[in-house]
């Protein structure tokens, strides 16, 4: 008969996730996983495998928990509207007070060893991912006509993204929200119109 497991799974895999999010994958150790969990190496390897499992099923609370705004974005009715929700939505999320600062995703894939390249390449996978449904919907706005004909909707998937990124690099160093907000702000002002 198995052990009965004593702690809330839920409440350590939202421990976990707030240990990656601020230290990235490589950064951190199982050591700092016990510590933020308070389940010991056995319970956490029964729990969710290893380190690696467990970063997959944190990214996916992550994604269910925090990333609602990348849906709500697409579903705006103008691409004006759809690039300022991801942009704003990102602004917050990657600002928070909690000192979870940034995104989870770069910050589990900015520096990746050999043995962190399957995370890495995850990452990578689902960035591109984000990014092909952007520039699918902006497609879909081109020919609505809310975007000129013109309009490189690859090119403008990829800006976006790019600077949402670029967002959470600034926020995990330091920069303010006022600052990002910024950019937000200046991203917008260049946005095309029909």
């Amino acid at each position: 008969m198995g052990r009965h497991r004593e702690f809330d799974v839920d409440k350590v895999l939202d421990a976990a996730l707030n240990v990656f999010w601020r230290n990235g994958y490589e950064g951190t150790s199982l050591e700092d996983l016990t510590t933020a969990t308070g389940v010991a190496r056995p319970g956490l390897y029964a729990a969710f495998g290893n380190k690696e499992a467990m970063f997959f099923k944190a990214l996916e609370k992550y994604q269910t928990q925090y990333m609602t705004y990348m849906q709500d974005a697409l579903d705006m009715p103008t691409s004006y509207l759809v690039v300022e929700t991801i942009l704003r939505g990102s602004l917050e999320l990657q600002t928070r007070e909690d000192g979870a600062r940034g995104c989870l995703g770069i910050n589990g894939a900015l520096a990746c060893s050999e043995s962190g390249e399957p995370v890495r390449l995850e990452l990578v996978r689902r960035r591109k991912a984000s990014e092909s449904t952007l520039r699918n919907r902006l497609e879909r706005a081109r020919q609505e006509g809310d975007l000129p004909q013109s309009a490189d909707c690859a090119a403008l998937a990829i800006y976006i993204m790019t600077v949402s990124q670029g967002m959470a690099v600034q926020a995990k160093a330091g920069a303010s929200k006022e600052e990002l907000n910024a950019i937000v702000r200046h991203t917008l002002s260049t946005w095309p119109t029909a």
